[in-house]
């Protein structure tokens, strides 16, 4: 599948942004239909960067959410910058 097509954009709440700094993690909203591996390798692909885990999750609005968790430390951060979100 198309990274784009798994990834449909960063979430960017306090929250969000406490993870980067804290856990070195991102957190996307992401295609309901995706799995754990699609959203990996769509964010290996997008963002050339090795991806250590990835949690989920459906918030309530019925949007899933994944909590993605990079191998090499400073990297969602680096992304983020990258991103024009920080």
């Amino acid at each position: 599948m198309d990274p784009f097509g798994t990834l449909r954009f960063v979430l960017m709440t306090e929250k969000a942004v406490q993870m980067i700094e804290a856990q070195n993690k991102l957190v996307f909203i992401v295609n309901r239909r995706s799995d754990k591996e699609e959203i990996k390798r769509a964010i290996e692909q997008a963002f050339q960067s090795s991806v250590k885990r990835v949690n989920t999750m459906i918030d309530e609005s019925g949007r899933k959410k994944a909590f993605v968790k990079f191998r090499e430390p400073g990297q969602a951060g680096e992304i983020a910058i990258r991103l024009g979100i920080i």
